[in-house]
């Protein structure tokens, strides 16, 4: 079973309400609880037959709910402590770097991304098998991941992540503004933790 994580963020964020991040963190809860469900659920029907539609749809259900709970911890936990810059001495940077030619680069590439019309997550993931990052669109938060390749940074861009501090048409800010509150060393930590 999976346990609800608790996480050090700011009160003072930037653009960011601690009312946003406390009913945000209610829907990490959520998918915290329903992945437990459905875990326990697939345990007990594993050889009925008889209900084999709704075991499968258990099945489907279980990936939205399990990458719900996984990618709201790793966007939280880049929230925890204090704003801290990208080290350009980091390994994350060098390789960010090498291949997008700046940090800025990136960073402009990563921020159309995250204005992709739908709901979905913007996500930088390190492919390990080729030491590559890319910067994709998953939409809701389970369809159209990477095979191989590692969670290093996301952002949520569903509009509960921040429709109550602005307003939908305020995206672009919310963007900017969740930039702008990043802990760069958790980022860069992860990275270190996934590069063979």
């Amino acid at each position: 079973m999976y346990t609800e994580q608790t996480f050090n963020i700011p009160e003072n964020l930037i653009g960011i309400s601690a009312t946003n991040i406390a009913e945000h963190l209610k829907l990490y809860s959520g998918y915290v609880k329903h992945t437990n469900l459905i875990t326990s659920k697939l345990g007990t029907t594993a050889g009925d037959e008889t209900d084999i539609y709704a075991r499968n749809e258990m099945r489907r259900r279980y990936s939205f709910e399990y990458n719900g709970m996984k990618n709201h911890e790793y966007y939280f936990q880049q929230l925890e402590g204090v704003s801290v810059a990208i080290n350009p001495e980091s390994n994350l940077a060098k390789k960010i770097t090498e291949q997008f030619g700046s940090f800025e680069n990136w960073l402009s590439n990563f921020q159309s991304i995250a204005m992709t019309r739908g709901i979905g997550w913007a996500i930088m993931y390190y492919d390990t098998d080729h030491d590559t990052l890319h910067n994709i669109w998953v939409d809701e938060q389970h369809l159209g991941h990477l095979n191989s390749a590692q969670f290093i940074f996301g952002i949520d861009m569903w509009e509960h992540a921040y429709v109550s501090d602005y307003l939908p048409s305020g995206k672009k800010q919310y963007i900017a503004d969740y930039l702008a509150n990043v802990n760069w060393s958790v980022v860069e930590e992860r990275f270190e933790n996934n590069k063979k």
